[in-house]
């Protein structure tokens, strides 16, 4: 059963004003929405810990068209960077899978998550189709993921945000949610 609240979704920016409603079960979508793409990233950080993961190859073999791909042949010809990125990479996916999972720092989540894809976007360049292809796709559910606050739905940055310490330091609100 749900409750009959009136929820509105506004927003005023350069003279443009939205608004809306959102249906009563849009919680429920965004709760589905953000265990999915938890376990997205959760699943692809741990294949990549579990199953030999190296970006060399990805990173020295990105379309020359792409506007990263003199940085990313660079950062495949440093042994160091490589070493360093072959670690942080599926650590990262993994702690942003758990976040978004747990619905904890949610916000920090998923802005890591949308970074990743950004950066993935540049490596998968293939305009061919357009310009738009899953990265992009991803990193926009992950931007809407933190918009939307979605760990305050079910998830534990509600009652992390009702601790002491986010009354001393407001700023850590931007992190969770």
């Amino acid at each position: 059963m749900s409750t009959t609240t009136e929820n509105r979704l506004e927003s005023r920016f350069g003279g443009v004003i939205l608004e809306g409603r959102p249906h009563h079960l849009s919680a429920w979508a965004i709760v589905a929405l953000r265990l999915i793409m938890g376990w997205v990233m959760f699943s692809a950080g741990w294949g990549k810990l579990t199953g030999g993961f190296s970006a060399q190859g990805y990173l020295a073999n990105v379309d020359p068209a792409s506007p990263a791909s003199g940085l990313y042949g660079a950062m495949a010809e440093s042994a160091a960077l490589m070493g360093a990125i072959d670690v942080i990479v599926p650590i990262t996916q993994i702690l942003i899978g758990v976040a978004l999972i747990a619905g904890i720092f949610v916000r920090l989540a998923a802005l890591g998550a949308a970074t990743q894809m950004g950066l993935f976007y540049f490596g998968s360049w293939d305009v061919a189709g357009g310009l738009v292809n899953s990265q992009l796709v991803y990193a926009l559910v992950f931007v809407t993921l933190g918009a939307l606050a979605a760990g305050r739905i079910l998830g534990l940055d509600r009652y992390v945000e009702s601790h002491p310490i986010v009354e001393r330091v407001p700023q850590l609100r931007y992190l969770l949610g």
